[in-house]
């Protein structure tokens, strides 16, 4: 059975995101890290991700399922769901749900089938 993975990163100074939520600091190499080894087995072990709505809006919704790492089922927890679908694939889908944390990650592990679930953003702490 996978496992419900969440961490963060943040430089020894503190530093997560700025109030804009762009990472750069942490990542100059962001392109790098994407075909790093990390990533790569990362990306072989999740079955879903469940993203914070705030993580959620920092992306395109017109091209997740284009350009997103993780190809896989995307669950993400909000208050509302927005009005335009996003874009999505024969791997990659996006459901958003709005009734808690434990619905969130009950429906993650579902479609994970046996891999991980990867959690992005602060979803206990989504507000949108």
């Amino acid at each position: 059975m996978g496992k419900v993975i969440a961490g963060l990163m943040h430089s020894l100074d503190g530093f997560v995101s700025d109030v804009n939520g762009d990472v750069s600091r942490l990542y100059p190499d962001l392109g790098d890290l994407a075909n790093s080894e990390m990533l790569q087995e990362d990306m072989r072990t999740t079955g879903a991700v469940v993203l914070g709505r705030n993580s959620y809006d920092m992306g395109d919704p017109d091209s997740f399922a284009d350009s997103y790492e993780y190809q896989v089922p995307i669950f993400v927890l909000t208050h509302h769901v927005p009005e335009k679908k996003p874009k999505e694939n024969d791997k990659l889908t996006i459901t958003f749900v709005t009734d808690g944390i434990e619905s969130v990650i009950a429906k993650a592990k579902a479609a994970a089938g046996g891999k991980n679930v990867m959690v992005i953003g602060a979803v206990w702490l989504s507000s949108a």
